[in-house]
C-alpha cells in the first residue's frame, strides 16, 4: 500500500516538474535509492513514465503525451521562459505562435503588450488572447485537431505563407543532441515548417524535458533559428554549435 501511494505521488510530481530523481526523491520519502530505483521501473514498466539517467520523465516516444498531461508538465518553467521570451516582442509586431503549451504560456505574458497581430494555428491561444483588446488575432484554416483544438494540414500551411511576420514563437515536442526540432504529427510540422519561412526572426520556447523527450519527425534545426528560450543549460557540443550557427540561447 505505501508503495502504491508512493508511486501515485511520484508520477504527479513527475508531471508538474516535468522530471523527478532518484537521489531527491530517495531523500523526500526517506528510503533507500534501491527502493525508488523499483518504483521507477514499476512506473516505466507500465508505461507511465520514461527512465533516464539518475531519474524520469512522463513518457513520449512515438505518440505524444496528452495534451492536458503536458499542459501540467513543468509549468514553473514555461512560465519563466515566456517571461523572457514575451520581454524579446515588441508591441505592433506581426506574431505567428504554433500548437503547443509553452506557446501558450507565451500568449499568457503577451496579454499587455500593445496593438500585436498574432496568427496562430491554436485555438487555445486565440481564446487567450481573446483579453487582450488591443490585439489583433488571425486564426488559419485547416483541420480542426480536437485533442489540443490545434489548426492543422495543407489548407494550413499555405494560409501561412501569405504572411510575413516579424517574429514567429515555436514549441516543439522534443529537441535531440545534434539541435534537430523534432514533433510527431506531420501535418503540424508542415505548418511550422512554413512559418519559419516565412519569418524574419524565429524563437522557439522549449523547456528541459524537451531536451529528454523523443519525436520521430524534425521540424528543422536549431542552426535555423535565431533565439532559443530554455530554463537549462545545453550541452557543450550543443552550445558550441548554437554559437557556430548564431542561434542565442537564453536559458536560466
Amino acid at each position: 500500500m505505501a508503495s502504491n501511494f508512493r508511486q501515485k505521488e511520484i508520477l504527479e510530481l513527475a508531471r508538474k516538474e516535468g522530471k523527478v530523481t532518484v537521489d531527491g526523491l530517495a531523500e523526500m520519502y526517506d528510503v533507500t535509492v534501491q527502493t525508488i530505483r523499483r518504483d521507477l521501473s514499476d512506473l516505466a514498466d507500465s508505461g507511465r513514465l520514461q527512465r533516464v539517467h539518475g531519474g524520469a520523465i512522463a513518457t513520449s516516444g512515438v505518440v505524444n503525451i496528452l495534451y492536458e498531461e503536458r499542459r501540467r508538465l513543468n509549468e514553473t518553467g514555461k512560465r519563466e521562459i515566456a517571461e523572457r521570451c514575451a520581454k524579446s516582442i515588441p508591441d505592433s509586431a506581426s506574431v505567428f505562435m504554433n500548437i503547443g503549451t509553452s506557446t501558450e504560456a507565451v500568449a499568457r505574458e503577451l496579454l499587455d503588450h500593445e496593438n500585436l497581430l498574432v496568427v496562430t494555428n491554436n485555438l487555445n491561444i486565440a481564446h487567450i488572447l481573446a483579453a487582450n483588446p488591443t490585439c489583433k488575432i488571425i486564426l488559419t484554416g485547416g483541420e480542426l485537431r480536437r485533442t489540443d483544438s490545434g489548426i492543422v494540414g495543407g489548407l494550413t500551411a499555405e494560409m501561412v505563407k501569405q504572411f510575413k511576420f516579424d517574429y514567429s514563437v515555436l514549441g516543439c515536442s522534443a529537441i535531440d543532441a545534434d539541435g534537430d526540432l523534432l514533433d510527431f504529427d506531420d501535418q503540424e510540422v508542415m505548418v511550422s515548417k512554413a512559418a519559419i519561412q516565412r519569418s524574419r526572426q524565429v524563437m522557439v520556447v522549449a523547456d528541459s524535458i524537451k531536451f529528454l523527450r523523443k519525436a520521430p519527425l524534425t521540424i528543422c534545426s536549431l542552426a535555423d533559428v535565431d533565439i532559443l528560450f530554455t530554463n537549462c543549460a545545453l550541452t557543450k557540443e550543443l552550445q558550441a554549435n548554437c554559437d557556430n550557427w548564431n542561434t542565442t540561447v537564453v536559458a536560466s
